[in-house]
């Protein structure tokens, strides 16, 4: 086909895309793919408090992978309804808290890690929850070259409650994204 027919219908493909609102696709789609997510949720009581007012953390946490360019992009977003009571949050309640993201290999078996971070954020996150102790954390992302192989977003969260002496507690797992 001749340089300027093919340059023509380049154009007319452009131009009917233009009128009927579509876009054209090219070869650059998969740096445009979307995130492969998973939600899950748990529920997290303050062993620090003993009082009358509700101390229960409800965590829900969206785990996202994908798959872009040669790389693996995890990353998650952790939201809360923690206790109501104004009294029961506060820069006193944790003495640490982060968020432990995972990259990992989909593997038969336990999937190895391939790239992790702790995001320590988290704590100032809960701690200037809304006064009705809502609030939402977005971890930054990982980014790991990829291989052929599946990979998927996996990680939970540690809570250190202030005042208490034990450190962390045992991690709060949710469930891992499907996987890219």
């Amino acid at each position: 086909m001749p340089a300027a027919l093919k340059r023509t219908a380049v154009t007319l493909l452009a131009a009917t895309a233009a009128v009927t609102g579509t876009t054209l696709a090219t070869a650059g789609t998969a740096s445009a793919a979307n995130h492969s997510c998973t939600t899950s949720s748990h529920n997290a009581d303050d062993a620090s408090y003993n009082g009358p007012d509700s101390d229960n953390w409800d965590f829900s946490v969206k785990l996202c992978a994908k798959r872009s360019g040669g790389y693996i992009y995890t990353t998650a977003t952790v939201r809360w309804d923690g206790p109501y009571a104004s009294s029961q949050h506060g820069t006193w309640t944790f003495d640490n808290a982060r968020f432990h993201l995972q990259t990992k290999k989909s593997v038969r078996g336990a999937d190895p890690v391939v790239k992790s971070a702790n995001y320590g954020g988290l704590e100032y996150a809960l701690e200037h929850s809304s006064r009705s102790g809502n609030g939402s954390y977005k971890t930054g992302t990982l980014k790991t070259r990829a291989t052929s192989a599946r990979y998927l977003a996996d990680g939970y969260i540690q809570l250190d409650w202030s005042g208490d002496g034990k450190g962390y507690r045992a991690p709060i797992k949710f469930t891992a994204s499907p996987t890219v």
